[in-house]
């Protein structure tokens, strides 16, 4: 017989619920047990495509790699992608099923409930064993009878839950303990352990807690998870983009990239290969002050693009202009990249009111928002240097002068001759549609040249390397602090 599947629930959002699901995926895919993720409803900006063209969320493509295999659609079946106030953009089995308000997506989960049942039973029919991730807290009880993604999942999965608390943020007695009192006494019943995750300190000075836990919830504590800052993880949704305008950190003598933290940012990993680099500053910013401290501005990809643009003009119109002038340079990436040209226009409405909007034509290009969307993975080439990354976008866009950026060689594996974005002629500002962009060292060396900044800089391994490393010490961290044997 085979062991369960296991359930990582949560006492709320953002305790590291998809951090733990990767790591223990990685470790029990490294027993030889041919193991997968799930999540059956994903509410994120922060989304990937899988090698057939498929959207899902990032966190479950994270899960996959940790697991040593390709994601698939069936890992995560409903992403929600909001977009605006209530309302968010369905992908349903990687693809765009439409827009719904929180009300019409609450009257259809029986349906969507359905939807993710298939999805997980023809996952679970190539895998040994399943790790399912929760969403938010698992004890909502005003949603409890319409949840498709916590403990009704869990209970179709015939899965043993883990709960997983945050004492960083404070509280985490009553966080365990008020979470199993909200719980019914079947879903009580499935909670066969609990981990405290992000401890910062001397562990045995928690020795107590840990008794008082197990005693006052008749539930083990599988460990205490330490706060880690010697790997990276790409999470769903990361504390690094809250922390803005973080100038006070930024070394003088020490070149910086800004990234703008646009309202509805999406893809936030795209920046996480530059941030690896030491010798180079990366810091979010939401205004425009000391730009000229900046070797480089970026604006990042965005889920509702003309709301967001009509953010930047009002905030980094002139600023990023004069910017410009004084020889800076601007790199858009996908939403970014529409941001920075022309026009971007929606008659459609399919971000929200038809309509179009000016960009801050500082690229020679203009928009179209359209369906379908572009979902691929590309392979691409800037002049003889190598990259590989992926599409997701609604737009076409073109260019009424400068010339394309790149040349994209391959989408979703078939070789194509095409070219995607822009460079102005002045080769100071430039925009792609592809996300991912950094995770190849040649391409951030000859971007590195574009803008003029030499690189003495430590350039030792790729980004893809890079991550599989940190999830062997994912594994080894949690290896040490958790009893995993509990799971086997």
């Amino acid at each position: 017989m085979n062991a369960p599947n296991i359930a990582v629930l949560g006492t709320g959002s953002d305790v590291g619920k998809s951090i733990i699901a990767a790591g223990i995926c990685r470790y029990l895919a490294d027993k030889g047990q041919r193991v997968a993720p799930f999540k059956a409803q994903n509410m994120s900006n922060n989304s990937g495509i899988t090698p057939e063209g498929l959207e899902i969320g990032r966190a479950q493509i994270v899960q996959a790699e940790a697991a040593r295999i390709a994601p698939h659609v069936h890992m995560n079946p409903i992403l929600l992608k909001p977009f605006g106030d209530k309302q968010s953009q369905v992908v349903l089995n990687g693809k765009v099923h439409g827009n719904h308000t929180a009300m019409d997506y609450h009257t259809r989960k029986a349906f969507y409930f359905e939807k993710a049942c298939q999805a997980f039973d023809a996952l679970a029919a190539g895998y040994d064993r399943i790790v399912l991730e929760g969403a938010g807290s698992c004890a909502e009880v005003n949603l409890m009878d319409t949840d498709i993604v916590n403990f009704p999942m869990a209970r179709y999965a015939d899965a043993d839950v883990i709960l997983t608390a945050d004492i960083h943020r404070g509280g985490v007695f009553a966080q365990v303990v008020g979470t199993l009192a909200c719980l019914p006494d079947d879903y009580r019943d499935m909670v066969k352990g609990i981990i405290i995750n992000r401890f910062r300190g001397d562990i045995d000075l928690f020795r107590q807690g840990m008794a008082w836990i197990e005693q006052h919830t008749g539930k083990p504590v599988l460990g205490v998870l330490p706060w880690y800052s010697h790997f990276k993880i790409d999470a769903e949704d990361s504390v690094e983009i809250e922390k803005i305008n973080d100038f006070k950190l930024l070394e003088k003598n020490i070149p910086a990239v800004a990234i703008l933290r646009l309202p509805h940012i999406a893809n936030f990993t795209d920046f996480h290969a530059l941030a690896r680099i030491h010798g180079l500053q990366t810091v979010f910013i939401d205004s425009p002050k000391q730009l000229d401290r900046f070797t480089a501005i970026i604006i990042p990809g965005s889920k509702n693009t003309r709301k967001d643009l009509t953010w930047v003009m009002e905030r980094f119109e002139t600023p990023l202009n004069d910017y410009v002038r004084k020889g800076g340079h601007v790199f858009g990436i996908c939403g970014g990249y529409q941001m920075l040209g022309q026009w971007v226009k929606d008659p459609n409405g399919l971000e929200g009111s038809p309509g179009q909007t000016r960009g801050l034509g500082l690229l020679p290009v203009q928009t179209l928002l359209q369906s379908p969307k572009t979902t691929t993975l590309s392979e691409f080439r800037w002049g003889d240097a190598y990259g590989r990354g992926y599409e997701i976008h609604m737009g076409a866009t073109q260019l009424t002068g400068g010339v394309p950026f790149i040349r994209i060689v391959s989408r979703n594996g078939i070789p194509v001759k095409e070219t995607d974005g822009c460079l102005a002629d002045n080769g100071q500002v430039a925009g792609t549609y592809v996300h991912g962009f950094f995770d190849f060292n040649t391409i951030i060396k000859k971007w590195f040249d574009l803008i003029g900044l030499a690189h003495p800089l430590d350039f030792s391994i790729d980004a893809a390397i890079e991550k599989d490393k940190d999830y062997d010490h994912l594994k080894k961290h949690m290896e040490t602090y958790l009893d995993l044997e509990a799971l086997i």
